[in-house]
């Protein structure tokens, strides 16, 4: 019996075996109602709209229209909806990607039945749950990338940004108030460090590589 307490769901996977046994899944509880299944994106916007769900257990992977778009195209029409993102990838760029579109939770499809049992509750009631495997490539995207220094040390970066903006030994010289000897030793122990040949070379590596910047 539907009580006024169970939740909608909607299936969207372009494998059918994978449909059936999260219908099957479905079934085995009370307050979980199966109202529609979707092989992609396109066919869940559809049957969106005639459904009405409460959460959609949504695939990423898809012909005709993915999971990332689908979802971003359901919650502009229907904002309401809990998008669980499931798929058999732990991609960063997948992560990254359905979460800004919109999803509240993403699970790796090894999951157990009381995991998404709970994670559809979760979602409908506005809680968020993410795989390990998902936290983890969120946290990785988020964490600054640290540019390499090279083992420049201080004075090597004073010159080096010198180069890059054109600087001739003898202009380096006095703007850092050192011997053109001096500066010829950085420039050597510089391009040494870099790997290249030239100051050209040294320039063009250092911006490439944002060493410094322009």
């Amino acid at each position: 019996m539907i009580t006024s307490q169970t939740i909608r769901v909607m299936l969207v996977d372009d494998h059918n075996v994978v449909r059936s046994g999260l219908a099957t899944f479905l079934r085995a509880y009370e307050d979980l109602e199966l109202v529609g299944e979707a092989r992609n994106g396109l066919e869940a916007l559809d049957l969106c709209r005639q459904s009405k769900p409460d959460v959609i257990l949504m695939d990423l992977m898809m012909p005709e229209m993915d999971g990332i778009q689908a979802t971003r195209a359901i919650l502009a029409g229907c904002p309401e909806i809990k998008v669980i993102a499931m798929t058999s990838f732990e991609d960063e760029k997948l992560v990254q990607g359905v979460l800004a579109a919109g999803a509240i939770s993403y699970l790796l499809k090894n999951v157990t039945s009381d995991e998404l049992a709970k994670a559809i509750r979760d979602a409908h009631s506005g809680r968020s749950t993410l795989s390990p495997e998902a936290a983890s490539a969120l946290v990785h995207a988020t964490r600054p990338t640290v540019q390499p220094s090279y083992d420049l040390t201080e004075r090597e970066m004073e010159v080096l940004n010198l180069v890059v903006q054109g600087h001739s030994n003898q202009q380096i010289a006095e703007t850092l108030v050192i011997s053109v000897a001096t500066v010829k030793a950085h420039i050597s122990s510089i391009l040494s460090k870099l790997g290249v040949s030239s100051r050209a070379e040294a320039s063009a590596f250092a911006i490439k590589n944002k060493i410094v910047t322009l």
